[in-house]
Order: C-alpha cells, then structure tokens, then sequence
C-alpha cells in the first residue's frame, strides 16, 4: 500500500498513544496462553532495543519520563486524554479537534504535578531520536502546528483577551525575566518557578513547543514578518522565548541539581507573583494574631477575595464552555471584593476595660 506524505506524522502519533496506555507496561509469561501474540505485541512496543547494543547501553531519560508517568494514575488517564483529544485519527478526518485538544492538555500541565510533566517536557537529549521525542510531547500537529504561521501580536492580543491566559503570560514574565546581575541569569533566581510558568502557557494561544532539535530552542507558532510599524515590539515579544538567558539556563540545568529552588509560591497561584501573595499573607497573619476579632475563617475568605484563581478551578478558568470567568491582573489588587473592617476593636476595648477594673 503506498504511503501518503502524512504517514509519518501519523505514524509517530499512533507511537505516541501506544506509549501512553496501559499496553507499554504489559508483560508476558514463558507459556502463558498465546505466548507468540503477547510477544509481538511487547517488541512492537519496545523496538527500541532492537538498535544495537549502544542504544541499549544510552539513558533515555524521555523514555523513562514516559514509563515513570504510566505508573502513576493521574499521569497516565490525564496523558492518555490528551493525547486521545489531540491524535488525528486518519487523513481523511480532517483537522484535528484543537480547542477540545487544548483543553485537554492544559488540564494535563494543570492537575499533573510537575515531578512528571517536566521530566516530560525537559528531559535532557543527546540524541535525534530522543529530541523529536521530547518535541512531540504536546502532539504539535493538532496543538501547536498550523498550515500557516499568525502574526506574533495577533496571537499575543487573543491571549491577553482571556483573563487566565493575560495572567499566565505575566506570570512567566516575572518568573523568567532575565537579568545580568544575577549569576543563575534570572531576576527572580528560581529556574523551577520559571519552568512551571512556562508550562502554564501550554494549551493557549501563544503555546510553546520546540523549534528544532536543540535543549532550548524554544517559542511559540507565530511570525514577526507582517508587522508593520509594531516590528520592534513583536521582536520584544518573540526574545521572551528566543533569546531569554533565564528561561534556557533554567531548561539546561534541569536535572543537574542546580534547578532545586521551590516552586511552590507559583504552583499555588499562576496569576500572581509569590513574594506579592507572601506579602499580602504575612499582612494578614499579623492582623490576625494582634487583633482577636479577626479569625482564620475572615483570613481566608481574605485571600480568596484577593486571589481568585485557585489550583482547584483551572477546569473552569480554561473551560470551553462559554463561562465567563474573570481575572485581575497580577498584583492588582481587586476592588470590588469587600473591604477588611475592624470592627472587632468596638467591643474587644470595653470589654478588656472592664475586666481590668473586676481585678482591681
């Protein structure tokens, strides 16, 4: 049967599933039932090995990523979802289903903890094989590829149209903004902060994926070519990917031991930077612990005031569903949520008064 020039994508792809579901970590049993069929099945999912004794001998730490992640639950269902979602089933289909792909993998980057994804999505690569590997992660042919590549701003105004994506694309401004008076080459000094904020962008209008097959040649599908009299500004735009010293030196040293800085402050809230929501939370306790009227409960209902975006409501944030979901810009503080009185100081004075003059 001849081949059409889409069979090697296809192919790919269809490696790519098998890889993600439950049959990559089957085994067979010397003289179990249909031994032969069990066998086939297993060296046509492991023909790697078949390459030599070298192959045999290299780490593939972006095959490991992939069997680490088959052995967790959550890692696996939200892999195999996405990958489902974003598969071209057949030339003749059509085009692929991208919002619904989309949506699929920023529920991946959003629920999967980053233990897995990065390994995914960084792994470090000696080889050709292993790199277009690790570049097919995201299924770029439905989430990323188009026939055609839009204008930078156009698809950077689309993503400042969405409140959830505006806030990501902040987010990894501030925690991938390169500075040359600081030795790791990152303002903030977190290379693990920086890596999250850039799988935050996955899913979105500006999504970004590997050019070649280099460690950190990365950027979104998008051109500078017709802009016109805003040229310098999309060239701004594109450097945040292209030539950002902090974003490669934080892909480069991932698991070398030199990227163990905490991520936490921006797993728990994408849409603001940490040393603000570290600000703001250690106002807050003082209030809480210098005034007794103010409880844990007011501190919390505090925070989601502030914070609207939770990790827990991502589904919804990025959901296709014509929710109308809104979100201030990172440290802005929101207006209209009800300010913090205290309130509590009109009785906790008399009442001190009075239990002072009882001792006396």
């Amino acid at each position: 049967m001849k081949l059409g020039p889409g069979a090697r994508n296809q192919c790919e792809n269809a490696v790519t599933a098998l890889l993600s579901s439950p049959l990559h970590g089957c085994q067979c049993k010397r003289g179990m039932k249909r031994e032969k069929n069990c066998l086939s099945i297993y060296w046509s999912l492991h023909q790697s090995v078949l390459h030599g004794a070298v192959g045999i001998a290299t780490v593939n730490r972006c095959l490991d990523a992939a069997k680490t992640c088959n052995v967790d639950e959550t890692c696996q269902k939200l892999r195999t979802e996405y990958v489902s979602a974003c598969i071209q089933p057949s030339a003749r289909s059509g085009p692929c289903n991208r919002p619904r792909c989309n949506r699929a993998l920023r529920k991946f980057f959003d629920r999967v903890p980053p233990d897995y994804t990065h390994e995914l999505l960084f792994c470090p690569c000696t080889d050709t094989a292993c790199a277009e590997r690790r570049r097919q992660t995201i299924i770029p042919a439905c989430s990323y590829e188009d026939k055609d590549k839009p204008n930078c701003l156009a698809a950077l105004r689309l993503c400042r149209s969405d409140y959830v994506c505006r806030s990501r694309w902040a987010q990894f401004q501030y925690d991938c903004q390169p500075s040359e008076h600081v030795a790791s080459g990152c303002k903030q000094d977190n290379y693990a902060a920086c890596l999250l904020a850039y799988t935050g962008l996955m899913g979105s209008t500006i999504t970004p994926n590997y050019l070649d097959n280099s460690t950190s040649n990365v950027g979104p599908w998008c051109s500078c070519s017709a802009s016109g009299n805003h040229r310098e500004q999309c060239d701004d735009f594109l450097e945040y990917f292209h030539d950002n010293v902090c974003l490669k030196k934080a892909m480069l040293a991932f698991g070398n031991g030199t990227d163990k800085q905490s991520s936490t402050g921006a797993s728990n809230q994408p849409g603001m930077p940490s040393p603000a929501l570290a600000t703001l939370n250690n106002h807050i306790q003082r209030l809480a612990t210098t005034v007794p009227g103010i409880t844990m409960e007011t501190k919390q209902n505090v925070l989601r005031a502030q914070i609207p975006t939770q990790v827990n409501e991502n589904d919804r944030l990025w959901g296709g569903d014509g929710e109308d979901w809104t979100l201030p810009s990172p440290g802005l503080v929101d207006h209209g949520a009800p300010p913090l009185h205290l309130s509590a100081l009109g009785w906790t004075l008399p009442l001190g008064l009075s239990l002072l003059l009882s001792y006396q």
